[in-house]
């Protein structure tokens, strides 16, 4: 076997071979020999099909594995002997034979780069503090007594948190236009799920009323054919109805998975949920810096072939996602290409990291996992059956084990870097959560 290598790019390589053709020969002997003591062919017994008569069926089958499988492996041998580590599947180019007693082929595939750990003590990471108090676990209950909120009906006009429902009509230019008609709309004033100027001409209305307005959809509007147009709306309010929030007693408390009512355990359930979404924030922005401070100090190219077979199984999740959602992923194309560039960032940094926990020995430790699992459960009503359930699998059990070994990676540069901490607001830190 002959054999010479290009390099056609930092990563790509082209590998030219030879195979001799008797060695192609003698395989497909073998395997002609091996097919005909199993071969049924009519008018002979299994195992008794002359040798010719096999070759003449299943020569040509024969013929193409025997190619493909001294293909395969002079290209193996090849890469062994190199040390090459193939990203993607290599792609095989017949070359025209220089006589009958070879065949020729050109091997072209990307090999994955070196990845020589940077230098991360100049990078800055600030990692945001914030200490749970008694303004705080008072702000989330106003939340869940919110999420929890009734509506009675109101003689008055309609004002901000107010419930109305409505029948309207949009026309432009004299026409109704296309979802520019509802009865018996519910919406709340100030909730955000209509446009302003629309809550605007509705708030001060009572039940009974009707008002003709006009607007101009903004420039942005999601409906192009509606983008900065003037129309003009109709609407009749049928009902307005006053929020009730429920009060912070017992059976509000009960209502939260409280089963005694108790008021003190319900804050003390409030705070600790709390402590664990803070938690879970300041790591997710720490993590945000850190792997930027990945990509920043390792500026390495990363294989195609990899990048697009990420693309796709990104793809893929979006139109999952999709149909979670309950719409039809088939009547929705997806193309790989809109995620390349999240794909090259997540195989860049897989590279990166696996190196650095390689190199720093990051791997995730049994007690490590135990404990992330056990932290987890805490948030469900019965923690050991969430425990059991992730080391039920081995597959369940991995995921877990990958969360842990970010985190290992994670941790090791936060220690490296400029890490600072930086006091930060409930509000900034939780968003629209507060």
């Amino acid at each position: 076997m002959q054999n010479n290598q290009e390099t056609q790019s930092a990563l790509e390589r082209r590998i030219d071979l030879s195979v001799p053709m008797a060695e192609i020969d003698k395989e497909v002997e073998e395997r002609l020999k091996r097919m005909a003591r199993t071969v049924k062919m009519p008018g002979f017994r299994p195992g008794k099909v002359p040798l010719k008569i096999v070759a003449q069926t299943y020569g040509y089958q024969a013929r193409s594995e025997a190619i493909g499988s001294a293909v395969e492996k002079a290209l193996e041998n090849r890469l062994r002997e190199e040390k090459l580590r193939v990203a993607g599947s290599p792609r095989i180019e017949p070359k025209e034979a220089s006589g009958d007693s070879v065949i020729e082929f050109t091997a072209v595939f990307e090999v994955y780069p070196e990845v020589e750990l940077g230098d991360l003590s100049s990078h800055k990471v600030e990692r945001p503090v914030l200490s749970i108090g008694e303004a705080e676990v008072d702000r989330t209950i106003d939340v869940l007594r919110k999420q929890r909120t009734r509506f009675e009906a109101a003689d008055r006009a309609a004002q901000v948190g107010d419930r109305v429902v409505i029948d309207f009509t949009g026309r432009k230019g004299g026409e109704v236009f296309e979802g520019g008609q509802a009865q018996d709309f519910p919406f709340v004033l100030g909730a955000g799920s209509m446009l302003k100027d629309f809550e605007e001409a509705v708030a001060g209305l009572k039940a009974g009323e009707s008002k003709t307005f006009d607007m101009t959809f903004p420039a942005d509007y999601h409906a192009a054919e509606l983008a900065g147009q003037p129309v003009q709306f109709e609407v009749t309010v049928k009902r307005v109805e006053a929020p009730i929030l429920p009060e912070v007693d017992a059976d509000f408390a009960r209502a939260l998975g409280i089963a005694d009512g108790d008021l003190e355990k319900l804050r003390a359930e409030v705070r600790n949920n709390l402590e664990r979404e803070v938690k879970r924030r300041v790591q997710s922005r720490v993590k945000e810096q850190v792997m930027e401070a990945l990509i920043e100090a390792h500026p390495i190219e990363v294989p195609k072939a990899l990048v697009e077979a990420e693309s796709r199984q990104l793809a893929e999740n979006a139109k999952r996602d999709l149909e979670m959602r309950g719409m039809n992923a088939k009547d929705i194309p997806v193309d790989p290409s809109w995620f390349s560039d999240q794909a090259s960032r997540r195989v860049k940094l897989g590279l990166i990291m696996a190196e650095l926990v390689k190199a720093r020995e990051l791997f995730a430790k049994p007690d490590q996992i135990r404990t992330l699992i056990e932290e987890m459960a805490q948030s469900y009503e019965d923690p050991g059956e969430l425990v059991r359930w992730y080391y039920a699998q081995p597959e369940r059990l991995a995921q877990a084990e990958a969360v842990v070994i970010e985190d290992n990676v994670v941790e090791w540069v936060v220690s490296q870097a400029e890490t600072t901490d930086t006091e930060i607001s409930f509000e900034d830190l939780m968003g629209n959560a507060a």
